[in-house]
């Protein structure tokens, strides 16, 4: 596994905790494991989903790590280190692709912003509207990763 894949594997799973029954998120979503939101089978979680192993849900976390990298590779036009790909990734993999690629995060960082686009995490913290602290950590930390220079 490369770099960013580990450390955006490392964050959402810190931040999602696992659960071996389905669950809904504090946005009413049915997820499961480490906050998937698709079976082994493709199928969108809901009640009825089987319990999973930690197993079972660490392969969900690296096929959904996929597809929240390869919309970081899709929607941004501009250098990325390590850390900011694995930020972006782990905003990805908790607020999902539309989100992202929508953005005024996106917007800015494709302008070349990295300093306004690292300020806009922390303003994804709500649900609902209302602030939610565990978004709000996780943002907190998403910023904290994309600041951070790359070890070397």
């Amino acid at each position: 596994m490369s770099e960013p894949y580990e450390t955006a594997a490392a964050l959402v799973t810190s931040f999602e905790g696992f659960s071996a029954t389905p669950y809904q998120d504090v946005a009413g979503c049915w997820t499961i494991g480490y906050g998937s939101t698709r079976d082994a089978a493709g199928q969108a979680v809901s009640a009825d989903t089987p319990p999973i192993s930690q197993g079972q849900a660490t392969m969900f976390v690296m096929r959904d790590l996929q597809a929240a990298f390869a919309a970081v590779n899709d929607n941004v036009h501009v250098p990325l280190t390590a850390n900011q790909t694995a930020a972006c990734v782990d905003f990805i993999y908790n607020l999902g692709v539309g989100h992202f690629a929508h953005s005024t995060l996106l917007r800015l960082l494709n302008a070349g912003d990295y300093a306004g686009a690292a300020a806009q995490f922390t303003r994804w913290d709500q649900s609902a509207g209302h602030v939610i602290a565990g978004l709000l950590r996780r943002r907190v930390a998403e910023e904290n990763l994309f600041n951070q220079a790359d070890p070397s």
